[in-house]
């Protein structure tokens, strides 16, 4: 262990070495937070003695926790049979309830929805109540309300609009189905956990004092629910250490609020901080530009970027004169790049909206240079691939009537809701399974409960999913082909929207699924299916191929060669109503800090957007980081909101922002207080 402290800067160590009381590490882009972290979890261990079992760690993803934990363990030298539990938020939450949800009346044989369960639960209300509204706005509107610890019944009294009405009702009855069937979905984790910990004292102070050293990876991305839950689990000692960079904060359009990392040492009294500002990831050129553009930022606690590795190449800005040109250019270029051997994942294109995309991919094609294009949604999340990995669930478990409901209409076989519905019930009478009773029963037989053109249908379905689950026996690799033959999920979905682009996700799904054989003999369907599960976006990165992806999705990554494109208003920024130009500037510090030592921003005259072709002006961003000539004044106008923001004023209590219009420094806010509708500077409100 003195030689990992010895191997840390003065910051570094002053971080890991603070034992007692809050602390608060404003750890800039590249600058060893991770590092820092999992020493000062190796130190409590194996240098103060603190029990394994008394620290908690909490972290956003799957991934993090496996790379943290398994640095962490390295240095852990003071070996116990006890291990430090480091996980994401949900899992804790998951951990806790296992535990503990008997004292909310539930059993704690509850089961976890995914995203998908929830909005197919609240379509089917929705439709039931007749409320014609976007299911996605719906599913949104309940997870913030749950995030904000807000009841279906507190919504059904503040609710004004009639939108928002209707949306009550909607959260009251799946709250209710969700309860009674046991279900528990992905907000719940963490609301649960925080309702149970809140009222019974003795609990909360029983689990505070087990848990008595908690660190948090990426504090500027929690929100207002885990703030509140982890202030009930250091409640006890105050002995909360989060690691955090409020200049990237970039997640506010779900939920982050960046005045969590701002206002900490307000919140816990004497927090110490400390400031890790020595970056070991960029050139000085490239800092200099991220540290330019971010001190336009009027809420940030403030610090400035050094580099460890000192001088490099200048931040070069390429200018063109459309898209086309723009992405044949940068092609051209990373074709030279290739052929001098630099190695294809270290060179990245990043861009702001996903649309930028196409062209990207045209001018690589045309080139000939393999890419990895990774959009804004996790690939495993697109309808087409859910569906074959729930037809896949079925070849492992026939009876998974979940799964089979959501396929057995698709390609269509004239399956509706109202058979969909009768099959649940003959099933549910007979004690048996959907899929047994298609199997077991003959078509007139199964004519007496369905039309006889669907029970025609379902008997074919039937005898297709045991076909290939005979063929999974003999071959998972040849396997693919009869799935295609007798199911047709390309044809099925080459009619339609973006039918293209999901017969690509297909055969791409298609691709990854013979790679996994070919790697893994023994691999088994059940495995894979477990794999692929906790697989996140950044997991597909592919190793030989240019990554062209969102800036959101970039955080985290770093690449030698960086470009990235649409540096104009409209686009980088996004301009308009519920636009937050701090976090659209925060976006750039990030894509910025990517770089490692070559930076390329781009901007063009004109774009091929949305059916027309427009002129544009460069982004005001190239200015403001000191790259070209042009206006670079200083923002300094209070917080932004958007319609339909919660926010909280001291006297009326929450309201929903219903407009905001510039007011001089800061914003006039027309806010709705439960009918009462008033106008209110920005400044003298805050998001709940």
């Amino acid at each position: 262990m003195k030689k990992v402290l010895e191997a840390l800067n003065d910051a570094q160590r002053e971080a890991v070495e603070h034992i007692d009381g809050p602390q608060l590490i404003l750890a800039g882009a590249g600058s060893g937070k991770t590092k820092t972290l999992t020493t000062r979890l190796g130190y409590l261990i194996s240098e103060v003695g603190i029990d394994p079992q008394n620290t908690l760690t909490l972290t956003f993803t799957n991934k993090a926790a496996k790379e943290m934990r398994e640095r962490a363990n390295a240095l852990i030298t003071h070996k116990t049979s006890s291990m430090p539990l480091l996980c994401t938020f949900h899992k804790f939450g998951l951990l806790f309830l296992k535990f503990h949800i008997e004292k909310l009346g539930r059993a704690n044989n509850f089961v976890i929805i995914d995203s998908d369960d929830k909005k197919r639960i609240i379509k089917r209300i929705a439709k039931e109540k007749k409320v014609d509204l976007n299911i996605a706005f719906i599913n949104s509107e309940i997870s913030k309300y749950k995030n904000t610890l807000l009841s279906a019944d507190e919504i059904i009294k503040k609710a004004e609009l009639p939108d928002y009405k209707q949306i009550a009702g909607i959260y009251k009855a799946y709250e209710t189905e969700i309860t009674e069937n046991n279900l528990v979905d992905f907000d719940d984790l963490l609301m649960l956990t925080y309702q149970i910990l809140n009222q019974d004292k003795e609990l909360r102070e029983e689990t505070s004092n087990r848990y008595q050293y908690i660190m948090v990876d990426e504090y500027q991305d929690t929100n207002e629910l885990q703030f509140k839950l982890l202030e009930l689990l250091a409640s006890e000692h105050g002995n909360l250490c989060v690691v955090g960079d409020d200049d990237q904060s970039i997640y506010g359009w779900r939920g982050a609020n960046i005045r969590n990392i701002l206002e900490f040492s307000e919140q816990f009294k004497n927090t110490k901080t400390v400031k890790l500002e020595t970056n070991y990831r960029s050139t000085s050129p490239i800092l200099k530009a991220a540290n330019e553009l971010i001190e336009h930022n009027r809420q940030r606690i403030g610090k400035k970027l050094t580099s460890h590795k000192g001088d490099g190449i200048a931040v070069k800005v390429f200018h063109s004169l459309d898209e086309s040109l723009e992405s044949r250019a940068i092609a051209k270029e990373v074709k030279v790049l290739l052929a001098k051997g630099v190695s294809s994942d270290e060179i990245a294109v990043l861009y702001r909206i996903n649309a930028l995309s196409r062209s990207l991919e045209e001018g690589f094609t045309k080139e000939g240079l393999p890419f990895k294009l990774l959009g804004g949604m996790r690939f495993y999340d697109r309808a087409e691939i859910k569906d074959i990995i729930s037809y896949f669930r079925l070849f492992s478990n026939p009876h998974d009537d979940f799964s089979l409901e959501r396929v057995v209409n698709k390609p269509k076989r004239a399956i509706g809701k109202v058979t969909i519905d009768k099959l649940k019930k003959a099933a549910f009478e007979n004690k048996y399974s959907i899929f047994s009773l298609i199997q077991e029963k003959d078509v007139a037989e199964l004519s007496t409960i369905v039309s006889k053109k669907a029970a025609a249908s379902l008997k074919k379905f039937a005898e297709d999913i045991e076909t290939l689950r005979i063929e999974l026996d003999k071959s998972l690799y040849n396997f693919i082909e009869l799935f295609e033959e007798l199911i047709g999920m390309k044809n099925f979905y080459a009619s339609t929207p973006e039918g293209q682009e999901r017969v690509l996700n297909i055969d791409e799904f298609y691709g990854y699924f013979r790679e996994a054989i070919l790697t893994n003999p023994n691999l088994t369907l059940d495995v894979f299916l477990n794999d692929i599960s906790l697989q996140s976006e950044q997991d597909q990165l592919d190793e030989n191929a240019i990554t062209i992806m969102s800036i959101h999705a970039s955080k985290g990554l770093e690449f030698e060669h960086l470009y990235v494109i649409g540096l104009e208003e409209e686009f980088f920024p996004l301009l308009g109503e519920g636009c937050n130009m701090e976090e659209e500037r925060r976006l750039g510090y990030v894509a910025i800090t990517r770089a490692k030592s070559d930076l390329t921003l781009c901007y063009v005259d004109s774009r091929f957007y949305k059916g027309q072709r427009k002129r544009i002006d460069k982004s005001r961003f190239l200015s403001e980081a000191g790259l070209i000539q042009g206006e670079s004044l200083k923002i300094t106008k209070a917080p932004s909101f958007k319609k339909g923001d919660l926010v909280k004023h001291k006297i009326f209590g929450i309201g929903r922002v219903q407009s905001s219009t510039k007011s001089g420094r800061e914003y006039k806010l027309k806010i709705n207080f439960g009918g009462s509708k008033r106008e209110i500077l920005s400044s003298f409100v805050q998001s709940v």
